[in-house]
């Protein structure tokens, strides 16, 4: 049956790759010790504008009064024309209070007067505590600064507008905003830029374990001047020396035995063959003892052969020989030669038919897979000779069994592996496991898959040689 993908693989696929961790973690460190400097610099800024107008103003708003007691404490009754001649910040207003008569003289009575102040503010002011404080007018910014002046027992109130200062912070708000994004952005490119050089002697090791795994064993990395970095080499130099080491002695291993089991099984053969050539002489019983004998010994031989054939596909013994040949006709002599010449051969390459290949190989491909079609799906139906979307060559082979479970299809091709459907054949196990290793040679795969008959289609992948 399908295996479906367990959670925890299907969170680990979402998870961003490394590179990408390191661009946000650096980014967003940047952001927040650049939010953190922004929030500092834009407060120390608006103290300093802020207490900068507000001095400024309060000192205006000191002269003033001054000027008021002097002036008003000689003529109460020029008090109203001594508050409309005042002074005062631009947009500012003035507002004095006589206590004695309780009357109110604004600078802009039209515009601006003691109502527009907050009731306790003025309350306090003329009760004698002189104060400063926040107010909004027609939703502008403004400071109200209230003197006492008891020398004319009087109270005097100047009102002048910050919004500049406000503009000026908003201004000042925006540049720093915009300053955190592009500082940000800025951040996260030269993050970008510097993890790729930190991720550099990973991909060395990457691309090492990959050349390691497409069979190069003699792969190492070079020694890195970064003690650190030097660790990480000697430990995978280590491991690929342990690796190639054991993989080397189980090929040395399979391969001898192999060879020490040919002179046996040879006899073994020669001798069943005497032994058929008088069955006659035999009894029943002992005639189906020797056929089971027979068959049993070419199931071996073949075993055997298979073996060495594996054997040398791991050591990578003999060069390809590459020639140019018409694949298609080629395909139709290993079929005939073999005994196959009645299973149907298509082919489309029409006029790009003549190719690049080891024509070795892929006789020893077409031959298993047509063998592995006799011996387990009742014969191949047809050979097939295309090529994909990416103008690679296919060769195809459909056979009349039941197929393959599609559980079963990655393994199919390992060694020793067998279907459902041979449990109970003569086969040895290697034979779809020589065809993945030649593939493999040639730079192509195979794959299994199902024919429009219903029963298995062998797919063999390969790159086009051109002649």
């Amino acid at each position: 049956m399908d295996l479906a993908p367990t959670p925890a693989l299907h969170n680990r696929s979402l998870r961003p790759g490394l590179r990408t961790r390191i661009v946000v973690y650096f980014s967003l460190a940047t952001f927040i010790g650049v939010v953190i400097l922004s929030i500092v610099t834009f407060a120390a800024t608006r103290n300093y504008l802020v207490d900068n107008a507000t001095s400024s103003a309060r000192e205006q708003a000191l002269a003033n009064a001054q000027l008021v007691r002097t002036l008003v404490g000689a003529s109460r009754t020029d008090a109203g024309e001594v508050v409309t001649s005042l002074r005062t910040q631009p947009g500012g207003y003035a507002v004095l209070h006589l206590g004695s008569e309780n009357l109110f003289y604004a600078q802009a009575p039209l515009r601006f007067t003691q109502s527009n102040l907050p009731a306790q503010f003025v309350r306090d002011a003329i009760a004698g505590t002189s104060g400063v404080q926040r107010v909004n007018f027609l939703d502008s910014p403004y400071e109200a600064v209230a003197i006492d002046i008891p020398a004319i027992d009087a109270t005097y109130f100047e009102i002048f507008p910050i919004d500049d200062v406000a503009d000026t912070l908003g201004t000042i708000r925006s540049t720093l905003i915009a300053a955190v994004l592009a500082i940000t952005v800025a951040a996260g490119g030269i993050g970008f830029l510097l993890s790729g050089n930190v991720l550099q002697p990973l991909r060395r090791v990457t691309d090492a374990a990959s050349t390691i795994a497409r069979g190069s064993l003699n792969t190492r990395l070079e020694p890195e001047s970064d003690p650190d970095l030097q660790q990480l080499v000697a430990s995978f130099n280590g491991m690929a020396d342990a690796v190639q080491e054991r993989i080397e002695r189980e090929e040395r291993f399979a391969s001898d035995v192999s060879h020490e089991l040919r002179s046996p099984i040879t006899s073994l053969g020669a001798a069943v063959e005497v032994l058929k050539g008088r069955a006659d002489e035999l009894s029943e019983r002992n005639r189906k003892a020797l056929d089971i004998i027979a068959i049993q010994v070419r199931r071996f031989d073949r075993t055997v052969l298979d073996l060495l054939e594996l054997s040398r596909l791991d050591a990578r013994a003999g060069q390809d020989n590459k020639e140019e040949i018409h694949l298609a006709s080629l395909v139709e002599r290993i079929a005939a030669r073999h005994g196959y010449g009645d299973v149907l051969v298509i082919s489309d390459l029409g006029e790009r038919d003549l190719v690049l290949l080891d024509r070795r190989r892929i006789e020893r491909i077409l031959l298993n897979l047509l063998d592995n079609a006799r011996d387990h799906a009742g014969g191949a139906s047809e050979i097939i000779v295309s090529t994909d979307d990416d103008e690679n060559l296919l060769l195809i082979v459909d056979d009349n069994g039941p197929g393959v479970g599609v559980s079963e299809r990655l393994r199919i091709f390992e060694r020793f592996a067998r279907g459902t459907a041979s449990r109970n054949s003569v086969g040895s196990g290697l034979g779809l496991a020589i065809v993945a290793e030649h593939a493999v040679a040639l730079g192509g795969t195979a794959y299994v898959d199902t024919s429009p008959s219903g029963g298995a289609r062998f797919v063999v992948v390969i790159p086009r040689g051109e002649a």
